[in-house]
């Protein structure tokens, strides 16, 4: 990529420079090796002894931070972590600088081996929601169950409040940004980024507020963070252009596990009528629907989010239970 491309398109350093991102009470961050990448893995303590495992993928722009709510409300129920996807939250760019949606799938997966966790609970939001579709379809040893929460799957006629978030994947348009955006406030990019992804900006607590514009104040100060916005954006962008085997609404046809599909009516990224394919595509599949929410419904309305997660779970032990019953 030119530098023309990014702002910030240099040799970047091993590790994220400065402050690490915030760890709430109960968690812990650690980091994972694998070959070509390093991992932040963000998790928190069980309450109880043998639960299953779960792993949560965050979105474009997201980390493992966007996790914690429900982490902390399903700590009863499975063994959780939540990572931070290459080039995002505590994680260093790839050293391969793949950022597409095979590429954060292979390290899905890479890492899902190395830990010998597999089969897990798998929960996606938006471009991790996509990553963990592709995971579900070439490894379904890995996935147990399947959680989307407004999945980044291809949209024939985007909303049009979701079109300047595909910008950014063409070439330049990062840059200009940037520079039309340079004397913004930490204070005013979190409020807009808060009016794209909440459906009611307003629940956000200023505790809460106060806590996302020093997460974003940490996050421009990484000399890649433009460059692996735009990368990451060609890479969804690139994703929807695939067909046949290759093509995401094909692959989650393949979906085995079942699946819990949550979206928001409030969405402006992900639009809501996109709930009605992705049941018709997944073949074990549930819909909640969540009438004020927006794109981020684990953050909004976590105590929702973790009910429907729950009755996934319970359903899937039972239909498990009954089928390794004996008949006659």
């Amino acid at each position: 990529m030119s530098s023309t491309e990014s702002p910030d398109a240099r040799a970047v350093p091993v590790v994220p420079p400065g402050r690490p991102s915030r760890v709430s009470a109960g968690e812990e961050v650690r980091t994972v090796t694998l070959p070509g990448t390093a991992l932040a893995v963000r998790s928190r303590r069980p309450l109880a002894a043998d639960l299953p495992p779960a792993l949560f993928v965050h979105g474009l722009g997201g980390s493992s931070q966007n996790w914690s709510a429900l982490l902390e409300r399903l700590a009863a129920d499975v063994d959780g972590e939540a990572l931070d996807l290459p080039g995002f939250g505590d994680s260093p760019p790839p050293d391969d600088g793949d950022y597409s949606l095979t590429g954060f799938a292979r390290v899905v997966i890479r890492h899902l081996d190395a830990a010998g966790r597999g089969p897990v609970h798998l929960v996606g939001n938006s471009l991790g929601g996509a990553v963990v579709t592709r995971v579900a379809a070439v490894r379904p040893d890995l996935v147990r169950t399947l959680t989307l929460i407004s999945p980044a799957l291809p949209e024939l006629r985007p909303q049009r409040t979701a079109v300047p978030t595909g910008l950014l994947a063409v070439p330049g348009v990062v840059s200009l940004f940037a520079r039309m955006t340079k004397d913004w406030t930490p204070e005013r990019r979190t409020r807009e980024v808060l009016a794209l992804c909440y459906g009611d900006p307003g629940r956000v607590t200023s505790e809460g507020f106060a806590e996302a514009v020093a997460e974003y104040e940490r996050r421009l100060e990484l000399p890649y963070f433009w460059d692996v916005m735009a990368r990451s954006a060609r890479g969804i962008v690139d994703a929807y252009t695939l067909g046949g085997q290759h093509s995401l609404w094909r692959q989650a046809e393949k979906v085995l596990a079942p699946t819990l599909l949550v979206y928001g009516k409030r969405d402006q990224l992900v639009s809501y009528r996109m709930a009605a394919r992705a049941g018709k595509t997944f073949r074990d599949s549930r819909l909640l629907t969540l009438l004020e929410s927006g794109h981020v419904a684990m953050m909004e309305d976590p105590d929702a989010v973790a009910r429907a997660f729950r009755d996934l779970l319970a359903d899937t032990a039972a239909t498990a239970e009954r089928s390794a019953t004996p008949r006659g």
